[in-house]
C-alpha cells in the first residue's frame, strides 16, 4: 500500500515542478515589470506554499482512493473532479506566466476554485480528513485570485485584448 500513497501524494507535483520551470525565467524579467499589491507575499514564500499544498491535497487524493477501493466507478465522481482541479491547476502557470494572459488566468482560477469546491463536496462524505486538506487549498486560491485580480486590474497596458 506504500507506492499508491507515495505516487499520488506525489503526482501533484509533476505539475508543479513544470510550473516553477515555467515561473522561475518569468519571475525575474516580466514578473518584475507587474504592478503588484503591497500585501503581497514575498516571492520566496510561494514555492514553500505549493509544495505544502500539494502534498495535503496529493495525500487527500489517496484517502479517497483507498476508501473508495481504488479506481471504482464509485471513485469516478470525486477522483475525476479531483483529476481535473488538478489540471486546472497545472494550467494557470503556462497561461499567467508563459503566455502573459493575466485576465485569462484570472478566468480559469475562478474555474479552478470552483471546481476544488465541488471536489471538496464530493470528498466530505468519504474523507473528512481528505476534505480538510484540501480547506488550505481552497484558501489560498482566496489569496491567488485575489493577486492576479489586482495584477490584472492595476496593469492596464499589460492586458491582452
Amino acid at each position: 500500500m506504500w507506492m499508491p500513497m507515495i505516487g499520488l501524494t506525489a503526482l501533484p507535483h509533476l505539475g508543479g515542478l513544470y510550473g516553477g520551470y515555467i515561473t522561475r525565467k518569468e519571475v525575474k524579467t516580466w514578473y518584475t515589470t507587474l504592478q503588484k499589491p503591497s500585501w503581497r507575499p514575498p516571492n520566496a514564500a510561494f514555492p514553500v506554499v505549493w509544495t505544502t499544498l500539494y502534498t495535503g491535497m496529493g495525500y487527500g487524493s489517496y484517502l479517497v482512493w483507498k476508501e473508495l477501493g481504488g479506481f471504482t466507478e464509485d471513485a469516478m465522481v470525486p477522483l475525476g473532479l479531483y483529476g481535473l482541479q488538478l489540471a486546472l491547476n497545472w494550467a494557470w502557470t503556462p497561461i499567467f506566466f508563459g503566455a502573459h494572459k493575466i485576465k485569462w488566468a484570472l478566468i480559469e482560477l475562478l474555474f479552478l476554485a470552483g471546481t476544488v469546491g465541488a471536489t471538496m463536496w464530493s470528498w466530505y462524505p468519504i474523507s473528512r480528513t481528505a476534505f480538510l486538506l484540501m480547506v488550505p487549498y481552497l484558501s489560498w486560491l482566496g489569496v491567488a485570485t485575489s493577486l492576479n485580480y489586482c495584477i490584472w486590474r492595476d496593469n492596464p497596458e499589460k492586458k491582452e485584448e
